[in-house]
C-alpha cells in the first residue's frame, strides 16, 4: 500500500500545473505559429513547431492511434489514474468545490457559487476556442467587437454546457456520462492499481462514515470496488485523519490488484500493449522524420499539345502544382531523368513558393536525339530545394513523341 499519508496536495499540484499548461498552451508560439492549434478555414493542424495539412491527416491518425493504446496501457497498470489526477472534469470540479459547499448556505450563497462557476466557465470556454482560433486574433476581435456569430455561438454554447455541467452534474458526469468510466471496466485486471478498503483491517472500522461523506460521487468504498469511483484519494486522506490519533493507517489506500493478493507490474499484457504501443511511437516519430514539406503535382498542359520543333526535338508541357508545407520559403530547381536523349528544361531558373502557399507553374521539356521509336514514354519531372535543407521530390508523368505526318 503506498506510504503517502496525504495525497490531496500532491493532487492539487498537480491540477495547478495542469490548468497552467492547458490555459496557456494556446499562448505559446513556436516559429511563429500556435504551439498547438487546429486552423478549420485553412485545415492546417499546427503541432509544436510542424504545420501538418488536410493530406498529411494520416500522421494524425497514427499519433492518435498511439494515443488510444497509451490510454489502454495506463489504465491496465494504473487503473483510472487519469479520471483522478488529470481529467479536466475532476480539475474543474475541484476548483469550484464552493458550489458543494454552498448548498447548505441558501438561496444567496448558491447564487455566489453559481456566478463563480459561469466566470470560470466562460474562461474555460474560450480556452477551447483558443486551440482553434489563436487568442492572439481572438482577443483583439473581442475588444474591437467583432469577434463574429459563428465563435459568438460556439462561446456561448459551450459557456452554458460547461456551466450546467459544474453547477448540476459535477462528479456525477464521471459515474452517469463519461464513455471512459465505462470502458475502464473492461480494461483492468486483477493486479491493476485501484483505491480500495483493506478488507483484512474491516474490524478496525470504527462506522464514521468520513469515506462515505467525504467521496465526491457518494460511493461506500467499504463494499468493494465501484466502477463509479474516480480514485481521486479523498477517502484514503479522510479515513487517515480518522485514523491517526489512534496511531494507525489509513484502512484505505493505493493498491496493485485486491488489498492481500499481491501484484506486479509486469505481466504479460502489459508488456503486449505495452509493444504496440511503443512500436506506434517509433512509427509516428518516423513519418515525422521523413516528412517532405514540398508536395508537388504534375498535370499535362492541354494549352500545349507536344510538337516536334524545327530543330527535331520533342516538346512536351505540364502544369506543375507545388506546395510549401514549411514554415520557410523555398526555392526549388526542376530537372528531368529517365528518357533516353538529351534533355532541356523551360524554364530553366529558380521557382520560388513562399512558405504556406501553392503555385502552379508551366514547364515545357523537350528531349533531343531521342531513342527507340515508341510513342509514349515515361519521364521523372524532378524538384529540389537550392538552399537550407536539400530535399528532393520526384514524379512520373507520360511523355508522347507526336506522328509525324
Amino acid at each position: 500500500m503506498t506510504k503517502i499519508r496525504k495525497i490531496h496536495p500532491w493532487r492539487r499540484i498537480v491540477e495547478i500545473g495542469q490548468g497552467v499548461i492547458l490555459l496557456g498552451l494556446p499562448f505559446l508560439k513556436i516559429k511563429g505559429e500556435s504551439a498547438l492549434r487546429f486552423d478549420v478555414p485553412s485545415l492546417e493542424l499546427h503541432l509544436f513547431g510542424l504545420t501538418l495539412w488536410m493530406e498529411e491527416f494520416f500522421i494524425v491518425l497514427v499519433a492518435l492511434i498511439f494515443l488510444a493504446l497509451l490510454i489502454i496501457f495506463i489504465t491496465l497498470l494504473f487503473g483510472r489514474i487519469w479520471c483522478g489526477w488529470l481529467c479536466p472534469q475532476t480539475v474543474i470540479a475541484d476548483f469550484t468545490s464552493f458550489v458543494d459547499k454552498a448548498k447548505g448556505k441558501g438561496l444567496p450563497g448558491k447564487l455566489i457559487a453559481w456566478t463563480a462557476t459561469l466566470l470560470i466557465s466562460i474562461i474555460v470556454s474560450a480556452d477551447l476556442i483558443w486551440y482553434f482560433v489563436s487568442p492572439y486574433e481572438f482577443i483583439p476581435r473581442l475588444i474591437e467587437g467583432r469577434l463574429g456569430n459563428i465563435i459568438w455561438g460556439f462561446w456561448i454554447s459551450l459557456t452554458v454546457i460547461v456551466s450546467l455541467n459544474f453547477i448540476l452534474l459535477r462528479q456525477r458526469f464521471c459515474a452517469t456520462v463519461c464513455p471512459y468510466a465505462k470502458l475502464q471496466g473492461s480494461l483492468f485486471d486483477s493486479k491493476t492499481l485501484t483505491v480500495a478498503f483493506d478488507p483484512r483491517r474491516r474490524e478496525e472500522c470504527i462506522e464514521c462514515m468520513a469515506c462515505v461523506k467525504t467521496c465526491p460521487v457518494g460511493i461506500d468504498i467499504r463494499k468493494g470496488l465501484n466502477i463509479a469511483c474516480i480514485h481521486c484519494a479523498e477517502c484514503v486522506d479522510r479515513c487517515a485523519t480518522v485514523m491517526s490519533p489512534r496511531g494507525k493507517n489509513s484502512l484505505i489506500g493505493y493498491f496493485f490488484g485486491l488489498p492481500g493478493e499481491g501484484g506486479r507490474i509486469v505481466r504479460q499484457n502489459v508488456i503486449m500493449i505495452g509493444a504496440l504501443t511503443a512500436a506506434f511511437l517509433v512509427f509516428f516519430i518516423y513519418l515525422l522524420h521523413i516528412r517532405m514539406p514540398i508536395d508537388m503535382t504534375v498535370l499535362p498542359n492541354y494549352v500545349f499539345q507536344p510538337r516536334i520543333s524545327a530543330g527535331g526535338s520533342v516538346v512536351n508541357s505540364y502544369i506543375i502544382s507545388v506546395r510549401n508545407r514549411g514554415r520557410e520559403n523555398a526555392g526549388l530547381k526542376v530537372r528531368g531523368d529517365g528518357i533516353p536523349g538529351d534533355i532541356k528544361i523551360v524554364p530553366d531558373k529558380v521557382l520560388h513558393v513562399g512558405a504556406g502557399e501553392m503555385q502552379k507553374f508551366p514547364v515545357y521539356i523537350s528531349v533531343n536525339n531521342l531513342k527507340g521509336d515508341k510513342s509514349t514514354r515515361d519521364i521523372n519531372i524532378i524538384i529540389e530545394t537550392v538552399e537550407g535543407k536539400k530535399y528532393v521530390l520526384t514524379r512520373e508523368a507520360h511523355f508522347i513523341v507526336p506522328e509525324v505526318k
